[in-house]
């Protein structure tokens, strides 16, 4: 249930900061194929570095990205 939460919460904070997919992998230095697939669940685990480079490109913390609401 907790990876959901990264995928959710990762799709809204991208859709908050008005980022597409590309845009968001651009910014954060990851391979495009990662957002999609964090953000679809298919990456059930993504590092803490990657984790921390898309926080860092949506200007969020990474504990708002893994949070459960």
């Amino acid at each position: 249930m907790l990876l959901a939460n990264i995928s959710n919460n990762t799709r809204k904070a991208r859709k908050q900061a008005g980022l597409s997919q590309d845009k968001l992998a651009r910014e954060a230095g990851v391979a495009y194929n990662t957002v999609v697939k964090i953000e679809s669940g298919e990456n059930k685990n993504p590092t803490i570095e990657t984790s921390r480079s898309i926080a860092n490109a949506l200007d969020v913390s990474v504990d708002k990205l893994i949070r459960y609401d």
